[in-house]
């Protein structure tokens, strides 16, 4: 099976500036798993992107990685403050 947490630290590794500051926890019950993305604050803009689109796109690919986990994955994207 597909790590879910390794596959968002790819994707988020990739996009910002400073990909050391990338951070995935997860939380698991028996119907949903949340992973908690933290980015630096300079790159949320490049995480969420306009309008939301580089998110939403996020969410997307991560869904399609869970297919076969049989649970619903929420992903949130944290303001490191």
């Amino acid at each position: 099976m597909i790590n879910l947490q390794e596959t968002l630290i790819d994707i988020a590794k990739a996009l910002v500036d400073t990909p050391e500051e990338v951070k995935v926890t997860q939380t698991e019950d028996e119907r949903t798993i949340t992973l908690s993305l933290t980015v630096a604050p300079d790159d949320m803009g490049m995480v969420i992107g306009r309008h939301g689109k580089i998110a939403k796109a996020i969410r997307s690919v991560i869904k399609a990685a869970s297919a076969g986990t049989g649970k619903k994955v929420n992903v949130e994207i944290v303001d490191a403050e």
